[in-house]
């Protein structure tokens, strides 16, 4: 892959306890970050419950749009972890135990604790390549341009080290944030005027409540760090001009 073509990635974050609110998704801020640091654009993300039907055609939609596709969840021993089989179905591949991956949980697992629960973690398209875990043992895996990688935040993080190296990026994407203590309306004009000036940066304005008063974060995003520098510094001047406050968040 041309490391100075844009490479675009999206991530499915698969599971019905996300649509109901009952666990909260930290998951898609860890990937877009590591993902961002390394040169691959987040384009998409989509959050779908656990239903095969849907895995399989969300899943085929967004491995032939983008260069790489995350998913996170549905890789477990119960019942509803259905990833791996709508994996397998999604690429028209066997659904089998993986003898490596079974190798890797039973030397893991206590004599007589490799129960048919823990053997399913075993279970993924024929072939896949595996994707190490450090922390509990079960690995995640990949086919083609899919990573399918668990859905517990702590155990995905300490996973995408093993990955680097198998994704290509183009020029990791820089950011800066400025925090001012302002609302949206006393700056849009301004900001306006230095995002069309500069239309190849990404340039957001993002409201927070923080110590009882209103603020925005203005954050400039580009491979460029000489243009988040001259956008920092037209940023500034209409700042200064205003006499608005930059805090610490």
């Amino acid at each position: 892959m041309d490391k100075k073509a844009k490479v675009n990635a999206s991530i499915l974050i698969i599971g019905n306890e996300i649509l109901s609110g009952r666990t909260r998704d930290t998951n898609t801020s860890t990937l877009a970050k590591w993902l961002n640091s390394i040169g691959v654009n987040v384009a998409e993300v989509r959050v779908i419950p656990d239903i095969e039907e849907k895995i399989i055609d969300t899943l085929n939609f967004l491995r032939s749009k983008y260069d790489y596709v995350f998913t996170t969840g549905g890789i477990g021993p119960t019942h509803d972890d259905i990833t791996a089989q709508s994996v397998s179905k999604a690429f028209g591949i066997k659904y089998e135990a993986h003898k490596e991956a079974f190798k890797i949980l039973e030397a893991y697992y206590e004599k007589g604790k490799f129960n048919d629960g823990r053997q399913k973690m075993a279970w993924m398209p024929e072939n896949a390549n595996l994707i190490l875990n450090p922390t509990s043992g079960a690995p995640g895996f990949n086919v083609d341009n899919v990573f399918c990688l668990p859905g517990v935040p702590s155990i995905l993080k300490s996973m995408l080290g093993g990955l680097t190296n198998s994704i290509v990026g183009g020029k990791p994407i820089k950011s800066l944030t400025i925090s001012l203590r302002t609302v949206e309306s006393e700056i849009a004009n301004s900001l306006t005027k230095v995002q069309d000036d500069n239309q190849d940066v990404e340039i957001g304005s993002y409201p927070f409540f923080h110590a009882g008063k209103l603020g925005v974060s203005i954050v400039i995003r580009s491979e460029d760090q000489s243009k988040i520098d001259d956008c920092n510094s037209q940023i500034l001047k209409f700042i200064n001009e205003k006499n608005i406050e930059i805090v610490d968040r």
